[in-house]
């Protein structure tokens, strides 16, 4: 199966949106139900080319009888009921529509919320980062999936960021690059110490980590930064993933039993962005996909190990990126498909057919062609 990512804006009042993504030779497309804050080019759209998205939002009707503290807010950019027109338009051209559901990625909530935020080791919150340690969050996460199921009807369901968020965020004018911190120095500030998961760690667990951050850049791995603290750690980490992904899981099933999920997965244990952390698989789920946006190599590595985790009637998906830096190369394109093929990916899940230049949509078809 090929998925193509869509925003709801790419089709809501573009009436040649179907048909063109439809081209491509897709069989679905994952349409954002719930999406983060982003300023986005819109290249086809008849009444505008760029859009600004300034915080996350629910595209479906707020029906306020079935949210609790938390409740995602409302687009003004475009219509309440916007994933519902972008659905239709989209099947009335063949097409399955999937929920693509970001969940903890929510920069609205996060900071009205601060109590309820990702918070470093040193005590800086990350507003844009919901923590699943508190009740709060893991329930307006069991709630959105139970309004999309219900209110969306979709094909399939997509769960992205189903964890804590980390370091790593593209935020507006991002500068933290000139800190030269190591990888494994951002796994350090990917440990959340919120009022809910500082007591969750060993005692001495704060120091070590302030301690590792602010000496010699970290060289080896967190692991190696965090020492005998390390094996604790990372199963009090994984287990907050796990947990809201049970439960998120469980609801789905309750609510829409035959409707397939798909998780944005990573295999690496220390994990901490929208792929959520993976390190034993998940039999409850139909689909695990895992991020193919950098070196082929290391993202044909990547999705190997989530093949054997995969259960034998689980499906593999590579996310392929089709933007910069990627190049309007169709032989390229269909080389990298063919590394994730021979890694284990059965369906490719492309991004972005919203954002893709003519150039690129056609580099990106006949690369799809050449890889089957």
């Amino acid at each position: 199966m090929n998925v193509a990512y869509v925003y709801p804006w790419d089709v809501v009042g573009d009436p040649s949106a179907p048909e063109r993504i439809a081209s491509l030779g897709v069989d679905a497309v994952a349409l954002a139900a719930s999406y983060h804050s982003t300023r986005a080019a819109t290249p086809y759209h008849p009444s505008h080319r760029v859009l600004d998205v300034p915080y996350p939002a629910f595209y479906l009707p707020i029906r306020p009888s079935s949210w609790a503290r938390l409740v995602p807010a409302a687009p003004t950019w475009t219509s309440p009921d916007a994933y519902l027109q972008a659905r239709d338009a989209l099947r009335a051209a063949g097409l399955r529509v999937h929920a693509w559901t970001v969940l903890t990625h929510n920069s609205h909530l996060g900071s009205a919320n601060p109590g309820l935020a990702v918070r470093n080791a040193f005590g800086d919150a990350y507003p844009y980062a919901l923590c699943p340690a508190h009740e709060d969050v893991v329930e307006y996460c069991e709630r959105l999936v139970q309004e999309i199921l219900t209110v969306g009807e979709p094909d399939a369901l997509i769960l992205e960021a189903c964890g804590p968020l980390g370091f790593g965020h593209q935020s507006v004018h991002e500068k933290t690059s000139g800190a030269d911190w190591t990888p494994a120095d951002a796994d350090l500030l990917s440990l959340c110490f919120c009022a809910a998961c500082a007591p969750r760690y060993p005692a001495s667990t704060g120091d070590v980590v302030r301690a590792a951050v602010d000496g010699a850049p970290t060289r080896g791995t967190v692991e190696d930064a965090l020492g005998p603290l390390a094996d604790e750690i990372r199963t009090i980490r994984v287990a907050l993933s796990t947990s809201l992904r049970e439960r998120l899981i469980t609801v789905a099933r309750t609510t829409a039993p035959d409707v397939p999920i798909t998780l944005h997965a990573n295999p690496d244990p220390w994990a901490a962005g929208a792929f959520a952390p993976l390190p034993s698989g998940e039999p409850g789920a139909d689909v695990l996909v895992a991020n193919c946006w950098g070196d082929p190599a290391t993202d044909a590595a990547r999705l190997t190990r989530l093949t054997e985790l995969a259960t034998p009637d689980q499906r593999v998906g590579a996310y392929v990126l089709a933007l910069p830096p990627r190049p309007a190369d169709a032989a390229v394109l269909a080389d990298h498909l063919r590394t994730y093929a021979k890694a284990g990916a059965t369906e490719f899940h492309l991004y972005h057919a919203g954002l893709a230049s003519r150039e690129r949509l056609t580099a990106l078809t006949e690369a799809l062609r050449r890889s089957t």
